[in-house]
């Protein structure tokens, strides 16, 4: 990791360039001589893509085309990000040669700038965004094994405690419900009669029983790890051809995100909210029983199927909240202005929710 934050590309030559690839080992001979930059953005960051040029004797890996995300950690209502993203490439998975991660040639992060960059390969010529292709079975089994790989190495208390984690407090998980609870009233404003019956009374009763169901599966540390939290159809690049590898980019989470919890969530986050229903009815069960064997192939042998399956339907009712939060300061008009992004999640995770029958884990 850099000791100084790049806040603008104009701060990229080829002569930073040669020391980074040097010190990275991806440069092990001659120089950068030309870089050209084409800038653009992002929700809270501003990126460039770059395009290098060696010098004839150049030796190493030489990357032709990187990318450069420079982030403003200031979301500008009063919420930060923190290291996250400079940890998930530099930190979390560096030991985990199959993890399904950019390669990161370059960070560093400033909490007195409140700013960060990152440098990774850039693979738009060879990737595109899930969101841009139909979900296949071999991209569900691609993606399940990829997250099976990242999740074994940080899986319970004993390897969380590694790196510095521990599950989240009690207060901290009713605080995350708390924030996402006051978008119901004003989405079941705009959209009651869109929505399945008796949703306003699922709603209810989910954020009346939920959060204590989350609090209490906390007692036992077996399934939680460090998660994405926004595996999303936007953060997974799939190979234009073939089915690997696959790359899960962008975590950032805000400092009220459920980061440690149960590895599960990173597939219903996807599945529930991402993918139509009859998409999820056929790929769910084979993606989940996917992940399960390859949890066990990277050495987490006591996590049962059932548990999986239990925890796998606390996740889709933790969906709904992902939903409720677009709206969570209660104003309808604001909230009107988005509902073409959360209507379609709020649907689709209520109906899940139905179809699971996922109420029944607090009624048992």
């Amino acid at each position: 990791m850099s000791d100084v934050v790049i806040t603008h590309v104009d701060q990229v030559s080829a002569e930073w360039l040669t020391v980074v690839l040097t010190a990275r080992g991806a440069l092990t001979r001659g120089s950068v001589v030309h870089v050209k930059a084409d800038s653009g953005g992002g929700n809270w960051s501003e990126n460039a893509r770059l395009h290098l040029h060696y010098s004839e004797d150049a030796q190493g890996d030489l990357p032709v085309d990187l990318f450069l995300k420079l982030v403003d950690t200031d979301t500008g209502d009063g919420e930060f990000f923190g290291p996250s993203e400079v940890t998930y490439y530099t930190r979390d998975y560096v030991t985990v040669p199959e993890a399904p991660l950019l390669r990161c040639y370059d960070s560093a992060y400033s909490e007195e700038q409140r700013r960060y960059h990152l440098l990774l390969d850039d693979v738009s010529a060879t990737h595109v965004r899930a969101l841009d292709v139909k979900p296949t079975p071999a991209f569900g089994l691609a993606l399940a094994e990829g997250l099976a790989v990242m999740h074994a190495r940080w899986w319970g208390a004993e390897r969380l405690q590694e790196a510095g984690e521990s599950l989240h407090s009690a207060d901290f998980i009713r605080r995350f419900a708390t924030i996402a609870a006051p978008g119901v009233t004003p989405q079941l404003t705009l959209v009651a009669d869109q929505l399945p019956a008796g949703s306003a009374e699922l709603l209810a009763d989910i954020f009346r029983h939920h959060p204590q169901q989350m609090v209490a599966r906390t007692t036992d540390p077996n399934g939680f790890t460090i998660i994405h939290g926004d595996a999303n159809a936007l953060n997974i690049l799939v190979p234009r051809v073939g089915t690997q590898p696959i790359y899960i980019i962008d975590r950032q989470p805000f400092d009220w995100s459920l980061t440690i919890w149960l590895g599960v969530y990173d597939l219903a986050y996807l599945m529930v909210l991402w993918w139509e229903s009859d998409v999820r009815h056929a790929l769910e069960e084979p993606v989940l029983r996917h992940y399960h064997a390859h949890l066990r192939t990277n050495g987490i042998t006591d996590y049962s199927w059932s548990q999986l399956w239990d925890d796998y339907r606390l996740a889709v009712v933790k969906c709904v909240y992902v939903a409720t939060e677009w709206c969570r300061g209660g104003n309808v008009a604001n909230c009107a202005k988005h509902q073409w992004i959360w209507f379609p999640k709020l649907l689709q995770a209520l109906t899940a929710c139905n179809e699971l029958r996922c109420s029944e884990l607090w009624r048992q």
